[in-house]
C-alpha cells in the first residue's frame, strides 16, 4: 500500500471534509482516507497498481471542492495563506462599509429619535417607501458580491447531494434576499406596509458576520501549525560546497550526497553528514532540546540544522532533501497533525449526517409555525434563516484537529514527537510503563567495576583472553571489557572461531583452547562447576553490577563485573509517574540480582529480568492480560518487538532507526523526564479536545431549539438571524482559541 497526501481547497466545515472522505473512499483500492479540517489535508494509503493520483483529484473534484499536490516549501505554503486571509480581510472591510448604512438605513426610523437621528425624507419609509427600499436593495449587492463563495460553494455541494455549511449560509441569506426583491416588487405595485418586513439588512449582516468569523478562523488556525513553521524555518536555504579545491554556494536543494560541506563558525549545516577535517562544538538545541553544546571531532556525525559555534570544519553530505534528520521530524509532525484521534469519530458521525438534519428540521419548524402556529411570512422566514445560520458545524469540525495540531507541535517543542492522533489519545490512558534498562534507564556504557580470577591465571591475562573473545562481539558489556583491555594496552589474540549465543553469551577457540564467557544460564547448560564463584557473583550483582563469568575448557578461569551508570534523570522521571499514579516495571537480560539492584536505585515497582530479547514482547502481552494499558520504552533493536506489542510504544531518540521506527512516541532527547512529559501532554489534549466537543455540541444542542422559537412559545425573544450568524462565527472562533490554549502546556519535572 502506498501513501498519498493532498491539499483541498474549498472546505469550509466538518460537513465537507466529511463528503470529500466519502468520494475518495468509494474508490476500489482505497484502505483509508481521512481528511484535516484544521489542516485542510486529505491522507489516503491506497493500491497504487489500481489507482493514480489524478483519480483522486477527479473524485474530490466531483464532490464539489479541489484537490491539489502539497506546498513542498514553507515559504509558498506560508505566501497562499497569507493571501487566502488578506482576501477574506477585503471582503470583510468591503462588506462592512455597506452593511453599516444599511443597518443604519434600516434601523434609523426605528431608534434614531432617542438619540436625535433621523433619516433623510427621501429615504424615509413614511413618506418614500420605495426610495427606502431601493437604497436597501443597492447597499445589499455589495455585500452578496463579496460573499459570493458561499453561495457558489454552497449550491454547488448542494446539487451534488453533499450541503455543508455554506449551504446552510445560501439557502439562508438568498431566502432573506429574494424575499426582500418580492417586497421591492409589491411597493413598486403600491402596496407600502412591505417597507417594514424587507429582509436585506439580516443578508447583510450575515454574510458580514459569517466573512469575519472565517477570517479570525484563518489567523487562528495559523497560529496552531507554528511548529510545523519553525522547524521548517530552522532549514539554510544555501550550502558552501568544496568542488576541484573551491568553495563554492548553492541552493540548499542541489547539495548531493558525497558532497564536502564546508562550514565556518555560526553558520547553519546544511544537511546530515560526517565529520571529515576540523573540530568544532555544535548546537543541536533546536532539536534535541540540549543546550549544551555537542563537540565534533573527525568521524562524528553532523545533524542538517545544527549551528556551528566556533571552529572550521569540513563535513561529507550523506543525508539530503527528505532524508534529513530535520526533514523526517518535520514528516512525523505532519502526519501526526495530520491523523485523527478515534475520539474524533463521534464528531465524523454526527457532522456527516448533520447539514440535511439542520435543513430538514428549518423547514418543518418553519412549515410548523406557518400552518400550526398562524404566523406571518416575516415570522416563518426569521425562524428559518435563524435554523439554518445558528447550526454550522464548523466548530464540530474543527474541535479534534485543531487540538491535535497544537498538541503535537507543543510536543515538537520539547523534543517528543507524536506519530499519529491514536498515539496522542492512548497516550493518557497509560497505567504501566516497562522500561528497557541498559541504554534507557542507564546510559549504556557500562565500565568493568572488578576482575576476579581462579588460582594460576592473572587479572590481565584474563582480561586479555575476554576482550580477545569479546573484540567480535557488539554487545555493550563486551565492549566494555575491550576498552579496559584497550586502556590498560594489553595485546589481543586473534579468535579462531566466534559464536554467539543469544541472550547467554559467546563461545570462541582461541590458540586452540575454548573460551565460554556470559552468564550463568551458559554456565549451567554446560554444567560447569562455579564453586565460590557463585557467592562473589551474588555480592556483585547485589551491588548492581552484572558479573560474567570466564571459563577456559569447560573449567571456570573467573569473573568480569561490569557496571552500567544510571541516566541522570532517571530517578526523577520514575518518581513524577508514581505521583501520577503510573506503576513502573523494567525489563532486562540481566540476572535477577543486578536488575533488582538498578531497580531499588531509582525506585522501580516491578522487575522483569533475564528476559530473552525475543521474549519481551511477550512479557509486555502478560501485563496486557492482567487488563493493564501499557507503554514500553526502549531504544535497541531488541526492544522494536516489545515497542510494537505495547500500546504505546516510546523511543529513546539517541537508539536505533528500527526501535523508532516500530515506537508511536519518539524522545529526541533522550531524558526520561520527556515520558511523564508526553503522557502530561496527551492529558492536557484530550481534556481540551473533549472541551471543545462539549462546547461545539452544547452551542448545536442549545442553539438549534432557541432558532427555532421555543422562547418565543412561553413568551420569550424570537432569536434574529444577525444574532444566529454572530453567535455561529463565534462558536468556531471560540473553539480555536480554547485549543490554542494548549500552547501554554509546561510539563511537571
Amino acid at each position: 500500500m502506498a501513501k498519498k497526501s493532498l491539499k483541498i481547497e474549498g472546505m469550509t466545515c466538518a460537513a465537507c471534509a466529511k463528503a470529500v472522505e466519502r468520494a475518495v473512499r468509494k474508490l476500489h483500492g482505497v484502505e483509508e482516507a481521512s481528511v484535516n479540517l484544521a489542516t485542510e489535508r486529505l491522507s489516503i494509503r491506497y493500491d497504487p497498481s489500481t489507482l493514480r493520483v489524478s483519480d483522486f483529484k477527479k473524485a474530490v473534484e466531483k464532490a464539489g471542492y479541489r484537490a491539489l499536490e502539497e506546498d513542498t516549501k514553507i515559504d509558498e505554503d506560508k505566501v497562499r495563506k497569507e493571501r487566502e486571509r488578506m482576501v477574506l480581510w477585503q471582503k470583510f472591510v468591503l462588506s462592512a462599509i455597506f452593511t453599516v448604512p444599511l443597518l443604519i438605513v434600516t434601523m434609523g426610523h426605528m431608534f434614531g429619535s432617542a438619540i436625535g437621528f433621523h433619516l433623510p425624507k427621501i429615504i424615509d419609509p413614511m413618506m418614500n417607501p420605495l426610495n427606502f427600499a431601493l437604497v436597501q436593495l443597492i447597499l445589499i449587492l455589495p455585500v452578496i458580491v463579496a460573499g459570493y463563495k458561499f453561495f457558489t460553494v454552497g449550491f454547488k455541494t448542494l446539487f451534488k447531494g453533499n450541503p455543508n455549511m455554506d449551504s446552510l449560509i445560501a439557502i439562508g441569506t438568498s431566502a432573506g434576499f429574494l424575499y426582500g426583491v418580492f417586497a421591492v416588487s409589491r411597493i413598486i405595485t403600491g402596496n407600502a406596509e412591505y417597507a417594514n418586513h424587507l429582509y436585506f439588512e439580516a443578508a447583510g449582516v450575515i454574510l458580514t458576520l459569517i466573512t469575519l468569523g472565517k477570517y479570525l478562523e484563518s489567523v487562528t488556525k495559523g497560529k496552531t501549525s507554528e511548529a510545523i513553521k519553525k522547524l521548517m524555518g530552522l532549514t539554510p536555504k544555501t550550502a558552501i560546497i568544496i568542488r576541484d579545491g573551491k568553495e563554492i554556494e548553492i541552493p540548499i536543494e542541489e547539495v548531493e550526497a558525497g558532497d564536502i560541506i564546508f562550514v565556518k563558525p555560526g553558520e547553519k549545516m546544511s544537511v546530515d553528514g560526517n565529520v571529515v577535517e576540523g573540530t568544532t562544538s555544535v548546537d543541536e538545541s533546536m532539536l534535541t532540546g540540549e543546550s549544551i553544546p555537542v563537540e565534533k571531532n573527525p568521524g562524528d556525525a553532523i545533524i542538517g540544522a545544527s549551528i556551528n559555534k566556533n571552529g572550521i570544519i569540513k563535513y561529507v553530505a550523506t543525508k539530503v532533501g527528505k532524508d534529513t534528520v530535520l526533514a523526517q521530524i518535520i514528516k512525523l509532525v505532519e502526519e501526526a497533525q495530520g491523523s485523527k484521534a478515534p475520539i474524533a469519530k463521534l464528531a465524523d458521525v454526527v457532522s456527516g449526517y448533520f447539514v440535511p438534519a439542520v435543513m430538514g428540521i428549518a423547514l418543518l419548524s418553519a412549515l410548523g409555525w406557518y400552518f400550526i402556529g398562524g404566523q406571518s411570512t416575516v415570522f416563518v422566514l426569521t425562524i428559518f434563516i435563524s435554523v439554518l445560520v445558528i447550526a454550522c458545524p464548523c466548530a464540530l469540525g474543527l474541535a479534534t484537529p485543531t487540538a491535535i495540531m497544537v498538541g503535537t507541535g507543543k510536543g515538537a517543542e520539547y523534543g517528543v514527537l507524536i506519530k499519529s492522533g491514536v498515539a496522542l489519545e492512548t497516550t493518557h490512558k497509560i497505567n504501566t510503563i516497562v522500561f528497557d534498562k541498559t541504554g534507557t534507564i542507564t546510559e549504556g556504557k557500562p565500565k568493568v567495576t572488578d576482575v576476579i580470577t581462579a588460582d594460576g591465571i592473572s587479572q590481565n591475562d584474563l582480561l586479555q583472553l575476554a576482550a580477545s573473545a569479546e573484540k567480535g562481539s557488539e554487545h555493550p558489556l563486551g565492549e566494555a571489557i575491550v576498552k579496559e583491555a584497550e586502556d590498560k594496552g594489553l595485546t589481543f589474540k586473534k579468535p579462531d572461531t566466534f559464536r554467539a549465543i543469544p541472550g547467554q553469551g559467546i563461545e570462541v577457540q582461541i590458540e586452540g583452547r575454548n573460551v565460554l564467557l556470559g552468564n550463568k544460564k551458559l554456565t549451567d547448560e554446560r554444567e560447569i562447576v562455579l564453586s565460590h564463584f557463585e557467592e562473589v557473583s551474588h555480592q556483585l550483582a547485589g551491588e548492581g553490577k552484572t558479573p560474567m563469568y570466564i571459563a577456559i575448557d569447560n573449567t571456570i578461569a573467573g569473573i568480569i563485573a561490569v557496571a552500567d551508570t544510571i541516566k541522570e534523570n532517571s530517578s526523577r522521571a520514575i518518581e513524577v509517574l508514581h505521583n501520577m499514579g503510573i506503576e513502573v516495571a523494567m525489563i532486562t537480560g540481566d540476572n535477577r540480582r543486578t536488575a533488582e539492584a538498578i531497580a531499588k536505585l531509582v525506585g522501580i515497582d516491578r522487575t522483569l529480568a533475564e528476559v530473552l530479547p525475543q521474549d519481551k514482547a511477550n512479557e509486555v502481552k502478560k501485563l496486557q492480560q492482567e487488563g493493564r494499558k501499557v507503554a514500553m520504552v526502549g531504544d535497541g533493536i531488541n526492544d522494536a518487538p516489545a515497542l510494537a506489542q505495547a500500546d504505546i510504544g516510546i523511543a529513546i531518540g539517541s537508539g536505533t532507526d528500527v526501535a523508532m521506527e516500530s515506537a508511536d512516541i519518539i524522545l529526541m532527547r533522550s531524558d526520561l523526564l520527556d515520558v511523564p512529559a508526553a503522557i502530561q501532554l496527551s492529558k492536557n489534549t484530550i481534556r481540551n479536545i473533549k472541551q471543545n466537543l462539549f462546547w461545539a455540541f452544547g452551542y448545536n444542542i442549545l442553539g438549534i431549539p432557541i432558532a427555532m422559537g421555543i422562547l418565543y412559545i412561553f413568551g420569550g425573544p424570537l432569536l434574529n438571524p444577525a444574532i444566529a450568524a454572530a453567535v455561529m462565527s463565534f462558536s468556531s472562533v471560540s473553539v480555536l482559541l480554547n485549543a490554542l490554549r494548549l500552547k501554554r502546556f509546561r510539563p511537571v519535572r
